[in-house]
């Protein structure tokens, strides 16, 4: 069963105080200086920035007005990306503040001055809005900040506005383009224009992969980290269910909801993970630690993490796709050559739910829709409304495909219905069978390609499904994943994504960190108008 970002329904019918610990060195930062051009900020990572202004040779000002020129002239203009659905009219005083504070020998840890975009279905109480991509909450200023944005302003980061998404996080219709959104168009992949960004945190993986952000905040139900990451060749982390709040985040199910965080590298990922995590008593997990989190996840980033490690491979994905196949083999490879211990396994088949998940996502987004926009400041207050607005307002809101899952959830009961109570012990079912996998080898980890190579642009029939996935388990599940970049096909990337336990972040973070310091595949875009169009 996957989501399409990813559930793809088939059966609607039926820090403040963080030490600056990075470990990552490259050989860039002895290029860098006062002189930093364009060319040389594309690609910078987080460790470089901080390094750059902690010796007075870069500001966060500087970064920050970079980042907002990178905006308009590639996703405002040129390639016209639209990742960006709005951009924050404070972020250069937010910079100039954490640039007087670190003169001031106050720098608040590893985000510290580094802008950041945020999905545009997270809170921030500021003055931009929050409307899923959608024409129905356009003017929805929110009251408060979501608490990873409080988080992220404690920690310093400089928020440079929201990110476009499929709209309503792509829980409107089964038939629906990834990254296309009534408020803010069609979002493009960065290495060629007419492919999908894969959904539904398109902005946010798209803008980091253009160099339009360092870092970039998405949200998952399954595979709406993973799957942008991998198809923009970008690192992004779907955490634990229960390590990163989801208090004024438009939800679609509480079960598997989270935000996560999406970089360049993994060193930027993690950076970001440290600030976002954290224990929110308005928000209790589906998942709980006997122990604290860390307070910076950079320190477990290791050039060894693959040491000694027994990764499972799913063997349903081999000999499937050549190109795909070889990409694999040649992961493989790399894991073996810094110490792994590859075992094929199936651990695919422990999300064959027979329904329950899709079931479970109507009933649980139609009661946590209702109280998210009961309790906002959106002129529409529930669901029933919003699928009103939309009928009003068809020819700008539903112009391609329409909202058969609004429909059908509004249709359900309340979490108090039978129906619903099968469906989640079906979901919580999943989780006890992945910890078997585990356990039955002997694994650390678990390993897929994340998706295949991105597809067409459609709008009118929608996406096009490659038959990849390894994510779901670990959505389904609320296990963490972590997706990296494989290699490309004609251009188009591929990523790799490392399932674990929960709360194993630290662990997947070392492991990743070893595969990617190793296989070396970020590659920046170029922009291509089509496949063999240069």
């Amino acid at each position: 069963m996957k989501r399409r970002t990813f559930i793809h329904l088939t059966s609607i019918a039926g820090l403040s105080g963080i030490s600056l610990s990075f470990t990552e060195c490259t050989p860039r930062e002895q290029q860098a200086g006062e002189d930093n051009t364009r060319s040389n900020l594309e690609e910078m990572t987080v460790p470089e920035m901080q390094r750059l202004m902690g010796q007075g040779k870069l500001t966060s000002r500087k970064l920050t007005q970079f980042y907002l020129d990178q905006i308009r002239t590639i996703d405002e203009n040129g390639p016209a990306l639209k990742s960006v659905i709005e951009l924050n009219p404070d972020a250069l005083a937010i910079a100039d503040a954490m640039d007087r504070d670190r003169k001031n020998g106050k720098v608040r840890g590893n985000m510290h001055g580094i802008p950041v975009l945020i999905k545009d279905n997270i809170n921030t109480a500021d003055k931009m809005q929050t409307t899923a991509g959608s024409l129905a909450l356009e003017g929805n200023i929110a009251a408060a900040d979501a608490f990873i944005v409080k988080r992220l302003r404690d920690a310093g980061a400089v928020i440079l506005g929201k990110t476009n998404l499929s709209e309503w996080a792509n829980f409107r219709s089964s038939r629906s383009s990834s990254g296309w959104s009534s408020r803010g168009g069609q979002t493009k992949n960065p290495y060629v224009i007419d492919r999908s960004p894969c959904g539904s945190s398109s902005g946010s993986g798209v803008a980091v992969s253009a160099n339009l952000c360092a870092v970039a905040v998405g949200t998952e139900t399954n595979g709406s980290i993973a799957c942008p990451s991998s198809m923009n060749g970008v690192v992004g982390i779907k955490p634990t269910v229960g390590l990163v709040s989801r208090s004024g985040i438009i939800p679609i199910s509480k079960t598997q909801d989270t935000a996560g965080p999406i970089g360049r590298t993994v060193s930027d990922a993690a950076a970001l993970l440290g600030a976002l995590a954290g224990v929110d008593p308005n928000d209790p997990g589906r998942h709980t630690s006997e122990t604290a989190f860390p307070a910076d996840y950079t320190k477990f980033l290791s050039a060894d993490g693959l040491k000694g490690k027994r990764v499972g491979v799913e063997k349903t994905f081999l000999d499937k796709h050549e190109g795909v196949d070889n990409l694999i083999s040649k992961a493989l490879a790399h894991l073996r050559s810094q110490g792994a211990v590859i075992v094929e396994v199936d651990f695919m088949e422990t999300q064959d739910v027979d329904g329950a998940e899709s079931t479970l996502l109507q009933f649980e987004f139609k009661d946590g829709i209702n109280k998210y926009l009961a309790g906002s400041n959106a002129k529409v207050k529930s669901l029933e409304a919003l699928i009103a607005f939309n009928k009003t307002n068809e020819a700008e809101v539903m112009p391609f495909f329409k909202q058969e899952l609004f429909e059908s959830s509004q249709a359900k009961g309340d979490l108090n219905s039978k129906e619903y109570k099968a469906a989640l012990e079906k979901i919580n079912k999943v989780a006890g069978l992945l910890e078997k996998e585990f356990e039955k080898n002997n694994l650390d980890a678990l390993c897929g390609p994340a998706t295949g190579a991105a597809w067409c642009i459609d709008p009118v029939n929608g996406d096009f499904w490659t038959g990849y996935g390894s994510y779901g388990p670990a959505a389904i599940s609320g296990f963490p994943s972590i997706t990296v970049p494989m290699g490309n096909l004609n251009d188009l990337p591929v990523g790799l994504s490392f399932l674990g336990k929960p709360f194993s972040e630290p662990e997947l973070i070392g492991i990743a960190y070893a595969y990617e310091q190793v296989s070396k595949h970020r590659v920046a875009p170029k922009f291509l108008p089509s496949i063999g169009k240069n």
